[in-house]
């Protein structure tokens, strides 16, 4: 991208070419609810609506519902190919596709839609023959990864004492699966950083999940409550028990309240935290909510708290942004790369109740003033992540040209 060119002067350009027929293959999509299920969904309807013919090849939502369909995804009408999949009984709501079966089907699919290029979504299940079927054929290869293996132990059924058994062998099956791209994204430059030291490889390109913010509608006013906000799965890395035992901690005059927007196999053990905390009646657990009621939320809250130690970016906390809201998040993998300490909010030390009540205390009781700067800091930090420069990005990697600015 030249010095004066616009994300929309991109996607003019984008116009200008010939389109590509774009295969994007991931273990996660709808009607899953989670950070890569989002990016992709956002990428495909994105790409859709620049011209190009995207197919996605993802997991069916139950055994019986696979095969070839049109779907609306974001607005945009685009091919799915839904493979057999079955509910993994330890998760409350993934389902996957066969491992034995994924170059079968990729074959098939690689043969019926002869893409141009191949994107992958993770090297585990589907990424993984896809990967490996397309480069027989010398089909490009991207590959985009939104895993840290380490998230995935607490779903293996297995004693702790393999988890590290499991984590290395994720790892290396991942770095030769990366081995066969022509590039390798991560959606931060500190997970781009993690995954480097990992598996030793090199050269991995940072490229945001990216958000429209024209979708959100950030309210600059003095808030009338102290509300305190979360939005994601609630799993354990994600460690909303600490922005729980947190608010216990802060002024009862403050009078916070704390919504929880999203599900997850931890909302029970949550929601007994929260009785036993005697904080129930100021948390509440919105669960899974159509994106007019989360943006709504957003809007009104006075503050974004997010413990979680694995975020490779958090789209999450981008939309909080997006929303106009000083955030609170741990000093952890990539939230640092959002959240500017002191800028558009600050940092806690991971797991540290007393110091995340301290903050939180810190933006509930600073003056309108300083609110409005710490409003408008999120606002601006917001504006690199958009989508444009996200899909302008990865149409020069899927052409093999030079990378905008």
């Amino acid at each position: 991208m030249t010095e004066n060119a616009t994300p929309a002067d991109s996607a003019a350009d984008a116009v200008s070419k010939p389109p590509l027929t774009v295969l994007i293959g991931t273990d996660t999509f709808l009607p899953h609810v989670n950070g890569a299920a989002r990016f992709t969904e956002r990428l495909a309807a994105g790409l859709v609506e620049r011209g190009h013919d995207v197919h996605v090849m993802a997991p069916s939502a139950t055994h019986r519902e696979h095969g070839t369909f049109t779907e609306v995804v974001e607005g945009q009408p685009m091919t799915m190919h839904r493979l057999p999949a079955f509910r993994y009984l330890p998760h409350d709501w993934l389902t996957f596709a066969l491992p034995w079966r994924t170059k079968h089907h990729s074959r098939r699919i690689l043969d019926e839609v002869k893409p141009d290029v191949v994107h992958i979504q993770s090297h585990i299940v589907i990424g993984r023959g896809l990967a490996r079927e397309a480069r027989k054929r010398g089909i490009p290869i991207i590959a985009t990864n939104h895993v840290m293996a380490e998230n995935v132990v607490d779903f293996t059924t297995l004693p702790p004492f393999l988890d590290k058994v499991v984590v290395k062998l994720a790892w290396d099956d991942a770095k030769r699966t990366f081995a066969l791209t022509r590039a390798v994204t991560t959606p931060t430059r500190r997970a781009a950083d993690f995954l480097e030291s990992t598996i030793a490889i090199e050269n991995v390109i940072p490229i945001s999940c990216g958000i429209d913010a024209r979708d959100y509608t950030p309210d600059l006013s003095p808030r009338d409550r102290n509300r305190i906000v979360f939005v994601g799965r609630l799993t354990t890395e994600k460690q909303i028990d600490v922005v729980l035992r947190a608010i216990t901690k802060l002024d009862p005059a403050l009078d916070v309240t704390f919504d929880i927007v999203g599900k997850g196999d931890q909302q029970r053990n949550l929601e007994r935290l929260a009785a036993e905390l005697g904080i129930e009646d100021r948390v509440t657990f919105h669960g899974r909510t159509p994106d007019v009621e989360l943006r709504g939320y957003l809007s009104r809250a006075s503050v974004f708290a997010i413990a979680s130690i694995a975020e490779l970016q958090s789209i999450a906390t981008m939309e909080a942004m997006a929303s106009g809201l000083p955030i609170v998040a741990a000093d952890a993998v990539a939230l640092p790369h959002l959240v500017h300490d002191g800028e558009n909010g600050y940092l806690f030390e991971p797991g540290n109740v007393d110091e995340l009540a301290a903050k939180l205390t810190t933006v509930l009781t600073q003056t309108p003033e300083e609110r409005l700067r710490m409003q408008q800091a999120s606002l601006d930090g917001v504006k690199i992540h958009d989508i444009q420069r996200t899909l302008s990005t990865f149409e020069a990697l899927y052409r093999d040209e030079p990378l905008p600015e």
